[in-house]
């Protein structure tokens, strides 16, 4: 089984510059309205109907000659004058707000040399070809979460030159070797497949407080009763 090393009383910046490393795979949580709505998709993989912690992958470049850690992602983003949407270059730091990034882990598949360099290399090809951020191949992913038999074949939306931010990442694993969602097709990938790699790996994850899992408790409790009292009516009914 793999491990997961939990800490707590970081802050984001503390844990990301504790744990980034090249090769390493990032994960976020959000509090936008696309993290959420993926979050909630991804209920389809637990069997309780959890919610997913995650909603958004990306990959350690390392750190460059100005100082700073790097990221090679598949992202939206919107600044006041400037709209990215595709495979791109950020710092680490537009992760340290813990505002907009509730939850945060850090996987480290124990990567060779060789691998590392083919995932930043290949990262780095789709940045420079302009590889864009699919909408729509990730309502198509949302569909096959509904539809289970579905996710191993080709996304039904699919896009050339397309990718979202958690099928770049398994894209780029494969192209070194490793499968992070055997059976699922790479445009079909969700984070919460990364989070389940079953490749041998470390998970680091920043764990604050007690709330949510509080609140997962309670969502399962009142579903075990609305069950119980269904089975009940059921019966009454038949007799």
């Amino acid at each position: 089984m793999n491990e997961v090393v939990t800490l707590t009383g970081l802050s984001n910046r503390q844990f990301l510059e504790a744990y980034a490393r090249p090769g390493r795979v990032g994960l976020s949580g959000g509090t936008t309205l696309i993290d959420k709505a993926i979050a909630r998709a991804e209920r389809h993989l637990d069997n309780e109907g959890r919610w997913s912690l995650w909603s958004h992958s990306f990959l350690f470049q390392g750190r460059r000659p100005d100082g700073h850690h790097w990221v090679i992602e598949s992202d939206l983003q919107i600044n006041r004058k400037h709209i990215r949407l595709g495979v791109q270059e950020n710092r680490i730091s537009k992760y340290f707000d813990e505002r907009l990034y509730t939850t945060l882990a850090v996987l480290d598949f124990g990567l060779g040399e060789e691998q590392v360099v083919t995932l930043v290399r290949e990262g780095l090809e789709l940045v420079a070809n302009r590889a864009r951020y699919s909408l729509r191949e990730l309502v198509g992913t949302l569909i096959a979460l509904r539809h289970p038999e579905l996710r191993g074949q080709g996304n039904v939306l699919a896009r050339e030159k397309s990718l979202y931010c958690s099928a770049f990442v398994q894209h780029l694993f494969r192209k070194a070797g490793i499968d992070l969602a055997p059976g699922v097709d790479a445009k079909n990938t969700t984070p919460e497949d990364i989070s389940r790699a079953p490749a041998p790996h470390v998970t680091y994850l920043l764990k604050r407080g007690s709330g949510r899992s509080k609140l997962d408790q309670l969502r399962v409790r009142l579903r075990r009763r609305v069950r119980t009292r269904i089975k009940h009516l059921k019966r009454s009914a038949a007799s």
